[in-house]
């Protein structure tokens, strides 16, 4: 597991509830993980659903699975963009309540959301890359 810092200035509010942190660093020795951005698809045929949640819930599986693939967990994860179509109110509670089921000791990443007309493809709801770290053993 990566010795991730997470920091929250005090004059700051404190955006826990809204599963991002202010900012992270490490200092051991490692690499960085740049992983592309991941979609809701949910097979090998890139299947989209229509339904935002369901494309945010395998949006972070696939980033998971990403994760998992270089031995990684949502633990070492410094940073994170979100890229969301037709971003609202609404879809930023579902977004958050996706990212506590992956982060459940609520230490979180950097975030930014960005909202968007449109993604890569059609039907596509939600982008989600990340950079990681991988300490040294």
């Amino acid at each position: 597991m990566t010795r991730i810092n997470h920091k929250n200035p005090e004059n700051l509010f404190d955006p826990t509830p809204y599963a991002f942190c202010h900012s992270t660093h490490t200092m051991s020795p490692g690499r960085f993980i740049f992983i592309s951005g991941q979609s809701g698809g949910q097979d090998l045929e890139h299947t989209l659903s229509n339904n935002f949640k369901t494309q945010v819930h395998y949006a972070l599986i696939n980033l998971k699975t990403v994760l998992d693939d270089n031995n990684l967990a949502p633990e070492d994860v410094l940073k994170i963009t979100v890229l969301i179509v037709d971003h609202n109110e609404d879809k930023l509670k579902i977004w958050t309540e996706e990212m506590k089921e992956i982060w459940k000791n609520q230490k979180y990443p950097a975030s930014t959301l960005i909202p968007v007309p449109r993604l890569a493809l059609d039907n596509m709801l939600i982008e989600v890359d990340a950079i990681a770290f991988k300490a040294e053993k």
